[in-house]
């Protein structure tokens, strides 16, 4: 999610028609890369609680700390990929900056290597590896509040997306434009820039990024708590843009967020952040594989790569609509979509119908979309089924549609691109062939293609960490299994289709006309692998591009010992 969906293919009911049955189950099937995001829990949806913090003259309670002889650490010691276990000599669960402050005093002080989850969903083994010894857990931070001193929304390292989402729109009628994947903690999905359904119309969750506080360790070896905030006369504001894109395990433990819109004024909570749609239209398609040629294939996807070039522009009218593209493996079954537009804005049913009728008229089918006059209705039609849903409700609806999001028995595989155009035809067809191939039995697998555009193009490239501010949009490239023994086989298939893909720019998508490099809230170790990036572009700036060296600085100025690190973290 890390911002992420994938979606499996829906039975087919009598004649090829799908039953409203069937296309639940399409999208309940899905898997999760696009909707997610780096670090996030494992928990499903937690309900809103209320702030945390103690009262006055009463002390929190005291840290948590799980050894391997207590029950608890079996469940501790992995995330949602089951790839990815580590065997720490103990897990802390911090309920407050300065326990966190001890926690890494204490790792440091001893010379243990130290790994801090945010949350659960990272791709690659960046949190739960074999050298890890003190595994900082944050669930336990997760308090979203006003800061009345700040005047800003004041969201704990170790909230999921649900907790903010629901906090902020219930008690003041705000939101964050994050991620889908709601289960998804906002340490790692924010650092590594955040992006959501509603980022075409309100910008990434950095771009109303206040200030953060996180824990450092000096050249002393000495770990204390620092706030760094967007004023640029801040002598602390370049640790701030480095949380801003630089991706998370980077500089420290993030303890606390701060999130305030840069053009808003005012002390009053409800004007601070971007009050979300009243309602939106949620729309799932399903075309099943028996009505897909490779001439539909080619021209469904090419239609859809030059409507967003089209329409990527921050005043475009489709500025309200996300969507993404799910090309899935044949074996699925099906092709799908996922759609969310703004249901309030002036002609939005028209332009929604419009969208829709141009991709059954390229995939060469016929059909007659239709769209929900009322709250609370749906609409059917042979491929579609559109939901007119009030913005928390569909926010939930979204998110639940595909359970490998969440689902902690799954393992998985997943490699991103951004493009600036859409794929070219050669591309197409070869994706064509390899998704249509009998030798890959997948459950899972396939590309999620969502949009990108809008209010993200506002900002430049150095403006935050995220470098790829022009895309049109990310592609998530990816498959999901269950058993060990099919590990070689899944991972092979993902790593064949990105590099044939790419074949022409050494099997990697480098930054130039087309394509613009990787998406850091999809970490990919073989990027930094010879083997499969034979390109001559390193993977520091396939993620960064020229950030990288800024980033650099603010490690050697913030994490000088080289504390906090991973396989694919900020070299100092």
């Amino acid at each position: 999610m890390n911002d992420n969906l994938h979606a499996k293919t829906p039975a087919v009911g009598t004649g090829g028609r799908l039953t409203n049955l069937d296309r639940r189950r399409f999208l309940l099937r899905g898997s999760g890369a696009a909707l997610g995001a780096v670090a996030a829990t494992q928990v499903g949806l937690p309900a809103a609680r209320a702030a945390a913090a103690p009262a006055a003259g009463i002390a929190a309670a005291p840290a948590v700390t799980v050894t391997p002889n207590d029950t608890r650490y079996i469940d501790l010691t992995s995330g949602l990929n089951q790839r990815w276990t580590a065997e720490p000599e103990r897990i802390v669960l911090p309920r407050t900056t300065e326990q966190v402050v001890a926690a890494v005093q204490d790792a440091v002080r001893r010379g243990k290597r130290i790994s801090v989850r945010g949350g659960g969903h990272c791709f690659e083994d960046f949190v739960y590896h074999s050298d890890v010894q003190v595994l900082i857990n944050m669930n336990l931070m997760d308090d979203v509040s006003f800061d009345e001193k700040r005047n800003a929304f004041a969201v704990e390292g170790g909230a999921t997306l649900l907790r903010v989402y629901e906090e902020l729109y219930e008690s003041w009628g705000v939101t964050l434009p994050g991620g889908a994947c709601f289960s998804v903690g906002v340490g790692g999905h924010v650092s590594g820039g955040g992006y959501g359904m509603l980022s075409r119309r309100h910008g990434l969750s950095v771009d109303h990024l206040e200030a953060v506080e996180v824990v450092v360790v000096d050249a002393q070896g000495n770990a204390r708590s620092v706030v760094a905030s967007r004023d640029p006369k801040d002598p602390n504001h370049e640790l701030f843009w480095a949380h801003t894109g630089g991706g998370g395990g980077n500089f420290g433990v993030i303890t606390k967020f701060w999130f305030r819109s840069p053009d808003a004024t005012g002390t009053d909570p409800r004007k601070l952040l971007p009050a979300p749609p009243a309602e939106v239209f949620v729309t799932s398609a399903a075309w099943p594989w028996e009505k897909v040629t490779r001439e539909g294939f080619v021209k469904l996807v090419d239609f859809y790569g030059k409507w967003l070039e089209a329409n990527s522009s921050p005043q475009s009218p489709y500025a309200d609509l996300c969507s993404w593209l799910f090309l899935n493996h044949k074996s699925l079954g099906s092709l799908g979509m996922m759609v969310q537009m703004d249901a309030t804005v002036p002609n939005a049913a028209k332009l929604l119908t419009d969208f829709l009728s141009g991709l059954d008229r390229a995939l060469g089918v016929s059909d007659t979309p239709g769209v929900p006059q009322r709250g609370g209705d749906r609409a059917v039609s042979q491929f579609f089924t559109t939901h007119r849903l009030p913005w928390l409700r569909a926010t939930k609806y979204v998110g639940t549609a595909a359970p490998q999001q969440t689902d902690p028995t799954m393992r998985g595989k997943h490699k991103s691109a951004f493009h600036r155009k859409g794929l070219p035809t050669a591309a197409i067809e070869t994706l064509y062939t390899q998704l249509t191939s009998t030798t890959h039995k997948a459950r899972f697998a396939g590309l999620v293609l969502p949009s990108t555009g809008g209010r993200i193009s506002s900002r430049s490239a150095t403006d935050t960490a995220v470098a790829q501010r022009d895309s049109i949009m990310k592609i998530t490239y990816e498959t999901y299994w269950q058993d060990r023994g099919d590990d070689d086989a899944n991972i092979a298939w993902v790593r064949d289709v990105y590099q044939a893909v790419y074949a022409d720019t050494g099997g990697v998508p480098v930054p130039n006309a087309v394509t613009d490099g990787c998406y850091i809230n999809y970490p990919d170790a073989d990027i930094s692998d010879p083997q499969f990036n034979k390109s001559s572009v390193p993977w520091t700036e396939l993620y960064y591009k020229g950030n990288y060296q800024r980033l650099q600085q603010v490690k050697r100025t913030w994490d000088p010992k080289d504390i906090f690190r991973h396989r694919q973290s900020v070299r100092p």
